[in-house]
């Protein structure tokens, strides 16, 4: 008998039995974190002997919260969710598997999702019509012309795989979703003897924002694509059982701050404390009073602070926003009851509450928060508003060049008429992403500042590209029934679409006619948005310095029309009498806010917006769509290919090998981001995914965006490492211009040209390839294709300072090697430019079953001379090593199903 057998009980909720395994009498369970007995119940429940024993459990009930993580355990996802930009891969993939599998002599239907796995069609919708009334059904009508081959296949899929839903386009986003809609926090399913199992809610997506759920008690997280597949096919996910940082929320929010000011403070201070690696876990008496929408708005930001999740204990105030979201009052039973019984319950003021011990500690007084925003290039990088004028003074001459015009230009439209535009105007102010839109906080806040604006006849300057992107239909329902959509619309803020939009990258051209000022006249303009992302080239080619605000201030930015602005001192405007108006003359009370709230948000709402979620409009309705367990590719589709990772894939692996003659194919500095490896947003004619579209027949004004386009690798490949703030300090090193994108020299040319190019020549010479980089490496959302592009374009290695938790993992998971330089060592102290060639020794100690702590590098000069040191192998568990020798995570588990 295991525990699995020995911790099984019946459990009575909303007068029925359920099975459930009970972990509230083992011992040392008091103790532990929330987050901690979550992965207890998920070990206990999928105890299997193998993969996962009872000493395993053991391990993780004898947690020490002061050691440093060393025991590996394997997570075992209840669901997985989806966006369509990293979702596609993964359909494509299966797809491709089902063909491998027939290709070997297997079944096809083998390869199916094994858990529940979910799609939101919601990184697709571009801004391209805003300011009007119907910019909402316009930019839908543009979505589906742009994106009908990848909704086909995703519509195939939807009929072909079992376990596989998709939520179509114009719903709403991903994490909005998930958590008024999609997560259950407790589930049920049925079992082979009849009765109900009931077991924790747990989820990991292939967006890194997955960590909104945390705001539930939900645990998950965002992972690459290629674990997400891993996951839907039944592979557990390895972790080391983390330090968990204990963070105490107390007082309340004072008059004038928001839930975003909030989140941008708790990230400046979990970045600087350091939690990379670590969940992060809310306790105290004082989240009582943190209400669900702001739990799930610090939960979201997540990735920012670092820590691999973020998450609030199941309390009243996740019942009670249960109930306002539509679930059933059976549902809302099942989850009280079941986290009560295995001492998950996080009410701090209950007789029997025992405070969990932490690793680490933090501590935030909520009244002594006060209004921030962030940028202009970093989530982190916080900025008290009172300064926000002075500061932007001081980092804006960083991005001027001696091309910058510092005049205003003259500026003539048709759409917004005349005006000068300068360096710090407001070039985008978009209320947009999962980080706030599902906060209905500072969304009424947002309405209330737009009434107040109108009544006393302020507008958005012309320059300012304004919209509105709610991240659910119930938004647009309450802005409606608040009567405050009539307010938005009258500053330009229409709806233009349920989706990322702004903070994927989305928001579509600037009018011709701005473009061209600043590009000609190379000024420094701005973007305000309510997201989470403003990292470097991600929100528009033309805009330099992005910042990250909360929805109201992004329409007090959109007032003001420049960073250049002090809300305090300088005027928005004057009224009708010509009195000067100051943004304190229209912003709303707290109690504004909160009446509003209540008197607008109503269950009814996610009832009817939630009714037939999976159904889709006339145009989803409308596709045409392929049958069958095979998907018909098409060799003339530009959005949807046959991947090449299982091509001539034999049922065992070849042994891995050492890296002999390696050319250094990027040399990068430190906070190389995924944005800047992964192809996201636009891209131009004169790239070589614009070269490659355009030899099959594509204009350019057809080409789209790199995320729609993630299912044709070939697109992919060409765009890896090719933003255009990418800065490739090889070139440099050979005497030659860094040109910002996706350059690099071709040792075996003899000469400077694209990355891509240059990797063809390497390839077919049979010449492997590494990348040098600084600290940080792969920070910024789970990208898969950043691990895909990767390795397509022939890279075996990649050392560097360190890397972001993600990134590492989906590089093991596509067969490149993570190393790290020996502690306090970078490639500048150890002498090395890039242009030596790279031998790897002691790799091939993987093939005994053992993953070497260091491998041997030696780096050979132009010169002859070497450079040779330890690097640092951050395989970091026996099941990254497993995948390592597979060549990759997908090859593992295809080989194993064939098994």
């Amino acid at each position: 008998m295991s525990l699995r057998d020995d911790q099984l009980a019946t459990l009575k909720a909303a007068g029925k039995d359920f099975d459930y395994y009970n972990i509230a009498n083992l011992d040392g369970i008091d103790h532990l974190p929330y987050s901690l007995k979550v992965l207890v119940e998920n070990l206990v429940r999928n105890i299997d002997g193998a993969n996962i024993t009872d000493e395993h459990v053991k391990t993780l009930l004898d947690w020490d919260p002061n050691a440093e993580p060393s025991h590996e355990i394997q997570f075992t996802p209840s669901r997985v969710i989806m966006q369509d930009f990293t979702g596609v891969p993964c359909i494509v993939d299966l797809a491709t598997m089902r063909d491998a599998v027939k290709d070997l002599g297997g079944d096809p239907e083998v390869i199916n999702p094994q858990v529940q796995s979910d799609m939101v069609i919601d990184h697709s919708v571009q801004i391209d019509k805003y300011g009007i009334a119907d910019a909402v059904q316009q930019n839908m009508d543009i979505e589906y012309q742009r994106n009908g081959e990848r909704y086909q296949f995703l519509r195939w899929g939807q009929q072909a795989f079992k376990n596989f839903r998709v939520v179509p386009p114009g719903t709403g986003i991903i994490h909005q979703v998930n958590i008024e809609y999609l997560a259950k926090v407790v589930m049920s399913k049925a079992e082979a003897n009849g009765n109900t199992l009931a077991y924790l809610d747990s989820c990991v997506g292939t967006d890194s924002h997955t960590t909104t759920e945390n705001g539930l008690g939900v645990l998950g997280w965002g992972v690459g694509g290629i674990e997400a597949e891993a996951a839907m096919l039944g592979q557990p996910i390895s972790m080391l059982v983390p330090r968990v940082v204990g963070f105490k929320l107390t007082g309340s929010i004072p008059e004038g701050v928001t839930a975003t000011d909030v989140v941008l403070t708790i990230t400046d201070m979990l970045r600087k404390h350091g939690v990379v690696g670590k969940f992060v876990e809310f306790y105290g008496e004082g989240i009582a009073s943190v209400p669900l929408a702001n739990r799930a708005t610090i939960g979201n930001m997540g990735p920012e602070f670092g820590s691999t999740c973020g998450i609030f204990p199941i309390d009243n105030v996740t019942l009670d926003y249960l109930r306002l979201t539509g679930r059933s009052e059976e549902q809302v039973a099942l989850v009280e009851a079941y986290a009560k019984a295995n001492k998950l319950w996080g009410d701090a003021s209950d007789p029997d509450y025992v405070e969990p011990q932490y690793s680490e500690y933090e501590e935030l007084d909520l009244g002594t928060v006060v209004p921030s925003i962030a940028g202009p290039k970093r989530p982190q990088d916080r900025i008290l508003l009172s300064e926000a004028k002075s500061m932007f003074e001081k980092t804006a001459p960083a991005y001027e060049t001696e091309k910058t015009v510092k005049d205003p230009v003259a500026v003539s439209t048709d759409f917004r008429g005349d005006f000068d535009i300068e360096n710090g105007d407001v070039a985008i102010a978009s209320i947009t992403s999962c980080t706030n839109t599902s906060n209905p906080s500072v969304m009424i806040a947002a309405g209330l500042i737009a009434r107040n604006a109108h009544a006393k006849g302020l507008k958005p300057k012309p320059w300012v590209k304004t919209s509105l992107a709610p991240g659910s239909q119930v938004v647009a329902d309450y802005l409606k029934a608040a009567g405050l959509q009539d307010d938005l619309d009258a500053l330009g803020y229409q709806l233009v679409g349920f989706g990322c939009a702004t903070c994927i990258g989305n928001s579509g051209p600037l009018l011709p006619e701005i473009s061209e000022a600043i590009n000609a006249n190379d000024l420094t303009v701005t973007a305000v948005l309510s997201g989470n992302r403003n990292f470097e080239g991600r929100i528009s080619p033309d805009v330099k310095m992005n910042y990250l605000a909360s929805p109201p201030l992004v329409i007090a930015y959109a007032l003001a029309g420049t960073m250049d602005f002090d809300f305090e001192t300088q005027p928005l405007g004057t009224d009708a009498d010509g009195n000067d108006v100051y943004l304190k003359d229209i912003w709303p009370t707290n109690a504004e806010v909160a009446a509003m709230v209540d008197g607008s948000v109503s269950r009814e709402m996610f009832l009817k917006d939630y009714a037939s979620v999976f159904d889709g409009d006339h145009r989803w309705k409308g596709l045409d769509v392929p049958e069958g367990e095979l998907f018909a590719w098409n060799d003339k589709s530009t959005y949807v290919r046959k991947q090449t990772f299982f091509d001539g894939m034999k049922a065992t692996p070849d042994p891995v090998a050492d890296i002999h003659g390696a050319r250094v194919l990027a040399l990068l500095g430190d906070s190389v981001t995924t944005d800047h490896i992964s192809p996201a947003g636009a891209f131009k004619a004169s790239s070589p995914a614009g070269k490659y579209l355009t030899e099959r027949g594509v204009e350019p004004k057809n080409f789209n965006s790199y995320g729609s386009r993630r299912g044709n690798h070939e697109i992919m490949v060409r765009g890896t490492f090719g933003n255009i703030r990418l800065r490739n300090r090889l070139l440099a090193s050979v005497g030659e211009e860094v040109t910002p994108g996706g350059f690099t020299y071709d040792f075996l040319a003899k000469k400077p040209t694209t990355i891509f190019e240059a990797s063809r020549d390497y390839i077919d010479n049979k010449v492997p390839l590494v990348v040098l980089a600084g600290k940080e490496y792969g920070t910024g959302s789970s990208r898969d294709w950043a691990a895909k592009g990767t390795v397509m374009l022939g890279v075996k290695a990649v050392i560097t300072e360190s890397f972001e938790r993600i990134h590492r993992s989906n590089l093991i998971g596509m067969g490149v090697l993570p190393l790290q330089f020996p502690a306090g060592e970078s490639y500048e102290s150890l002498g090395l430019n890039g242009t030596e060639t790279y031998d790897i020794a002691g790799v091939e100690k993987l093939n005994e079953g053992v993953t070497p702590k260091t491998v041997h590098v030696t780096a050979t000069h132009e010169d002859g001379s070497k450079t040779e040191f330890d690097a640092v192998v951050r395989i970091d568990t026996p099941g990254e090593a497993d995948y390592y020798r597979n060549g990759g995570i997908l090859q593992y588990v295809l080989r194993n199903l064939m098994k």
